[in-house]
């Protein structure tokens, strides 16, 4: 096949192989690293490819899955602040950043790429496939979100279908706890946020603390700080609005198939400067978890403006 029809059928995978590289680092930054390496590795062997043998995705796949397997040999899982330790129960605590931890970061959703399946891509679901080895955590996302076949996984990780099929259980148990959340464009998770958002920028706590569940869950990454339970969630909440004022905008967005606001808070001159991206669940019309995150790196990979 000529060499620019080759390149064309590649790049139309790229948005997806991004997705997927995410899923196994639980870094935008270093999955988009590891894509640009399977394309390479793909162009390199061009020649070589065989589509009587397999699709050319299938065959990308079997690319980036070994790219994404050799990267995470010897690296440390990418973990939330709730995979870490106690929750606080002092919102009084100093916010001191950790980082040496490297941390998970978020995923910006693009509505452009169709093609990439946002199931699979939730933050608790991705957070807690840091935790399964790493071919087990590649035979969970190739069976259960992209539907390979048993066959098709195989011949990607050089197995047999006995040894998917058996690592593949093994995932499910190990992701069977995760919590499923209503999709952003089910009609309560809409008011729920939209009513969390009035709430946030009228600095009402009250109001904020009755759209939460029970047990809601707030953590700010890099912070390596948490919070669990509507009280200590609305506390630190308080600190939030006594340390930086009141006054706040948030602007909509959305974060791995999930609900999500960049929040801009006055500085001394009024100015709205970029201050966090806040990425929700909602679980039965109340925001379930929110995990925070402050990091310029977050921040260029959403593409925010640093003012409103």
């Amino acid at each position: 096949m000529a060499d620019t029809t080759f390149e064309t059928r590649v790049e139309q995978h790229r948005g997806e192989l991004l997705a997927y590289c995410y899923r196994m680092l639980g870094s935008v930054h270093e999955a988009e690293d590891l894509v640009q390496d399977t394309m390479l590795r793909a162009w390199k062997a061009r020649e070589r490819y065989d589509e009587r043998k397999a699709s050319i995705r299938t065959w990308l796949y079997r690319i980036a899955t070994n790219v994404c397997l050799t990267a995470l040999e010897g690296k440390q899982r990418r973990p939330l602040p709730s995979g870490l330790g106690a929750p606080s129960t002092d919102p009084e605590t100093p916010l001191v950043p950790a980082f040496e931890v490297p941390w998970l970061e978020p995923f910006p959703d693009d509505p452009a790429e169709r093609a990439v399946r946002r199931d699979g891509l939730r933050l608790a679901l991705v957070a807690a496939m840091q935790s399964l080895p790493a071919r087990q955590r590649a035979v969970w996302v190739l069976r259960e979100v992209l539907e390979f076949s048993a066959a098709e996984v195989a011949a990607q990780l050089d197995t047999s279908v006995a040894s998917v099929n058996s690592a593949l259980q093994r995932a499910r148990a190990g992701l069977a706890d995760v919590a499923e959340v209503a999709p952003p464009d089910d009609p309560a998770v809409r008011r729920a946020v939209e009513a969390y958002v009035r709430a946030f920028e009228a600095a009402d706590v009250t109001a904020l603390v009755e759209l939460l569940t029970e047990d809601a869950i707030l953590e700010m990454p890099p912070v390596p700080l948490w919070f669990v339970g509507r009280h200590d969630y609305g506390a630190f909440i308080r600190r939030v609005f006594a340390m930086r004022g009141t006054g706040w905008r948030m602007v909509p967005v959305s974060a791995n198939g999930q609900p999500a606001v960049a929040a801009y808070a006055p500085d001394a001159e009024g100015v709205l400067r970029l201050h966090t991206l806040q990425v929700f669940s909602v679980v039965d019309g109340l925001i379930a978890h929110t995990v925070v995150f402050q990091s310029p790196a977050v921040f260029a990979a959403f593409k925010l403006a640093d003012t409103l």
